[in-house]
């Protein structure tokens, strides 16, 4: 099959290695020419072009740009694709990018694939990222049985785990899970980094370790991505946040008055639950 990858970064990348070590054929497209002479040297992809006729030939292509790209994107991709292409995308919001290209184009198939590394770019493509990791598709009523199966088979070939749900079931989950935590995480750094005395701050960055590490990686990531987050999936992350505000507003409360069976009680909730959100 033919195989079209639109933005070669992690991602985009990833999905190509694997895809073409299966015996797919790759066809890349990336805005530079640099990146697509690139992804060609590196054996990411089989032919590549920052020309999206390119993906005339293809049929599946992926989305694997920005969010607040995807809709220009598809916008210019649309006169190039055959009648029957099958159309997806890796957007970590669905109801905005699946209200927007549904209705554009009858073959098109919502998906999230929730895996990655603290690294991005094509350089940061790797095989086997999405072994064992959620890989969400969100048809709706007008989606196509056989192209949904089609886009399902892909996935399962990348031995990911494969979900399916409601585009806005799917936004309100991953407000919870993958959203909410970012602001979190940035949250905790910002909150350290305003200590107004200076040899405080300086001992606490000394003495920072694997806690501190662990808490505050998704809040140290792209600032890009943080607020597309924000921006296409407000309504569930503010949910999310204001849900997490009442939990740190109980927890001061139990503080404040030294109410420590109380505080112990949440503790031992949430070390009980922990492992209901890990595999």
């Amino acid at each position: 099959m033919k195989i079209g990858i639109i933005g070669l970064g992690l991602i985009g990348g990833s999905l190509a290695l694997d895809w073409r070590s299966l015996g797919h054929t790759i066809l890349g497209m990336s805005r530079r020419a640099e990146t697509c002479e690139r992804a060609i040297a590196l054996g990411v992809v089989d032919r590549a072009s920052p020309d999206l006729a390119l993906m005339a030939e293809a049929a599946v292509v992926v989305l694997c740009t920005p969010l607040g790209a995807m809709e220009a994107t598809v916008e210019a991709l649309l006169p190039h694709l055959q009648p029957d292409a099958i159309l997806t995308d890796v957007g970590s919001v669905k109801q905005p990018i699946v209200g927007a290209i549904a209705p554009r184009w009858p073959h098109f198939v919502g998906g999230h694939p929730m895996a990655g590394t603290a690294e991005s770019g094509l350089e940061a493509a790797q095989r086997h990222l999405f072994v064992d990791r959620p890989y969400v598709l969100t048809p709706i009523d007008s989606t196509q049985p056989a192209d949904l199966e089609t886009v399902a088979e892909l996935v399962r070939s990348l031995q990911a785990r494969l979900y399916q749900c409601p585009p806005a079931a799917h936004d309100r989950a991953v407000a919870l899970i993958s959203h909410l935590p970012v602001m979190v995480s940035a949250g905790l750094i910002a909150t350290c980094f305003a200590e107004p005395d200076a040899e405080v701050l300086q001992l606490a960055q000394c003495l920072a370790s694997s806690g501190f590490a662990d808490t505050s990686r998704v809040g140290g990531g792209n600032p890009e991505l943080g607020v597309m987050m924000a921006q296409y999936n407000q309504t569930a992350l503010l949910h999310g946040l204001h849900q997490y505000r009442d939990r740190l507003d109980q927890m001061i409360h139990h503080v404040e008055t030294q109410n420590w069976p109380a505080l112990e009680a949440l503790l031992q909730q949430t070390q009980q639950a922990r492992p209901q959100f890990l595999r």
